[in-house]
């Protein structure tokens, strides 16, 4: 199935009947996210200063799973949304009943193959990682399969913020994706959006692009060099070099 519909691993139906294909394909990414194996960069470090430096930031709505927001231990966890969960994150699907991530990657490299060779101490076949509570082979990362409900956070959060934004940011997105494309028309008209990307999105949402633009700016070009240029405007230069070890190559 997963050679004719690669999505089929992330299908929540198939998901409840057969944990594996979804643990397999997910292994290096769980134990890699562990490992921090990717780094924060430039972009989430900006959110991070501008709470620490400002106190001004409502909150970070991300779509991405990959858990590096939650590497800026500065930023509350309460202020970074998952739109579409966290890979750094586990519960049982079933139940719902946390469990503890250290604890899930240990089974994980303990209980599941590697269909990628790449770890030679890795089982040669899959076990199955049970929940405490309910014992059902269902434990894995809060992320969303298809066939789920977004987290209700998303809704209940955006509700409280939107109406009180004064900056948006809009960053390294197509905003081709609903319900998270919904934040760029649900703020007041009086909130300024700034969109950092390498090509103007979101027409199709009321984002104005050129000279008819008095709300909307465009900052063009790669996220990390846009964030860069802004911490160094800010005097804030000083803060990320304090932090140069923690980020990624590309971001140096």
């Amino acid at each position: 199935m997963m050679s004719i519909d690669p999505t089929f691993v992330v299908e929540k139906n198939m998901f409840m009947q057969n944990s594996y294909p979804y643990l397999e394909v997910r292994r290096p990414f769980i134990l890699g996210t562990r490992e921090q194996k990717w780094k924060a960069t430039i972009a989430h470090r900006f959110a991070e200063l501008l709470h620490t430096k400002t106190g001004k930031l409502t909150r970070v709505y991300t779509q991405n799973i990959d858990g590096l927001d939650r590497q800026c231990d500065k930023i509350p966890p309460e202020k970074i949304v998952n739109v579409h969960g966290t890979i750094g994150s586990t519960a049982c699907e079933a139940c719902g009943e946390p469990v503890k991530f250290d604890e899930f990657c240990d089974d994980v490299k303990a209980n599941i193959k590697d269909i990628y060779k790449i770890d030679e101490d890795a089982p040669k076949e899959s076990k199955p990682i049970k929940c405490k509570a309910c014992g059902r082979a269902t434990v894995k990362p809060r992320t969303v399969l298809f066939g789920s409900s977004l987290p209700s956070e998303f809704f209940e959060k955006a509700e409280e913020d939107m109406p009180n934004v004064d900056i948006l940011f809009v960053v390294g997105t197509s905003l081709l994706v609903s319900p998270a494309n919904s934040l760029v028309y649900n703020v007041p008209e009086s909130t300024l959006r700034v969109v950092v990307n390498k090509d103007p999105v979101g027409s199709e949402l009321g984002i104005v692009y050129g000279p008819a633009a008095t709300r909307d700016f465009f900052a063009q070009g790669a996220v990390d060099e846009v964030f860069l240029e802004l911490i160094e405007h800010l005097g804030w230069l000083q803060d990320v070099s304090a932090s140069m070890d923690q980020l990624p190559s590309s971001s140096i």
